[in-house]
């Protein structure tokens, strides 16, 4: 059974007649009579009644009645999937750390969301380090994270540089100053990302080349809970600076500069190499790419 043998039926019901019905479908008479003979043979019943006027057998109306929901069904896809090469649709699985999820992805999707509705996200907050392993294992669609690796089986686009920062609480010792050297940051009280977060990482290997070992007194899985820390006065800690922007600016956290800490971080979207990208994926894509660095207002 094929989608032609079910609209020269439905086009014989209508014409009563295999003539019309023919002249209508742009078929000779033989085909359209070949091609209802080829569907009473696969059901073993007579679908119509050959005398004249053409009418259909009982069997031919109860077939009619499916025929048609098929048809129905078939248009309704062909739309539809008409409709998502036109109007972007569909499902995207962000993965990316806490800080991100709160602070860049707000503006991100409110933009998105209202340009492209059809488009659902569902954001699943991970550790740095969990990020390119579930991009690479389709656990997730895109990832937004520090590029710090490179990985062969992913691609990726920078969407803008971060710096990490020494902040302190406004009535610790070191707020009086405005620049400090790694040298300066012995013995003192550190609170700390958790080993796993790209931040964590970046700061061990500084610490590591000035050959600093930190006094750590507290980690922590995300920055918005250092943060916290930090203005409770617990101790001191190296995070992103676009992180602790609302801070600096309400001045409940100071940020003292330290030279060695001055390294560019690029923040970017990475995706897997090679896998499919559907409309809304592509469309995501293209508009996160596309955006200016300024809208982009923190990271982990």
């Amino acid at each position: 059974m094929n989608m032609n043998q079910l609209e020269t039926l439905l086009t014989i019901s209508k014409t009563m007649s295999f003539r019309k019905a023919g002249e209508i479908l742009n078929l000779t008479q033989p085909a359209v009579s070949a091609q209802i003979k080829s569907l009473e043979d696969e059901f073993g019943t007579v679908l119509i009644d050959r005398n004249q006027p053409v009418t259909l057998t009982d069997s031919g109306k109860l077939f009619l009645e499916h025929a048609e929901k098929i048809l129905r069904i078939t248009n309704d896809l062909k739309q539809r999937l008409s409709d998502l090469s036109q109007t972007p649709q569909g499902h995207i699985h962000i993965g990316t750390t806490t800080s991100i999820a709160m602070q860049i992805l707000p503006r991100v999707l409110s933009y998105f969301q209202d340009q492209f509705p059809l488009i659902k996200t569902t954001i699943h907050s991970m550790p740095s380090s969990q990020i390119m392993t579930s991009v690479e294992s389709s656990q997730i669609d895109i990832g937004i994270t520090y590029l710090f690796e490179k990985n062969p089986a992913l691609e990726t686009s920078v969407l803008y540089y971060d710096y990490f920062e020494l902040i302190v609480s406004t009535h610790h010792p070191l707020a009086r100053f405005t620049h400090l050297s790694i040298e300066k940051l012995r013995n003192i009280p550190f609170i700390m990302l958790s080993p796993e977060t790209a931040g964590r990482r970046f700061v061990d290997q500084i610490f590591k080349t000035y050959d600093v070992s930190p006094h750590i007194v507290m980690e922590l899985s995300s920055s918005e809970e250092v943060k916290r820390m930090v203005e409770l006065n617990l101790g001191v800690a190296i995070i992103s600076k676009l992180s602790v922007a609302d801070e600096i600016r309400h001045g409940s956290l100071k940020m003292v500069k330290v030279n060695e800490l001055d390294i560019t971080h690029p923040v970017g979207v990475v995706y897997k190499s090679g896998r499919y990208l559907n409309n809304a994926m592509q469309q995501f894509l293209r508009d996160l790419k596309g955006m200016p660095e300024t809208q982009f207002l923190g990271s982990e």
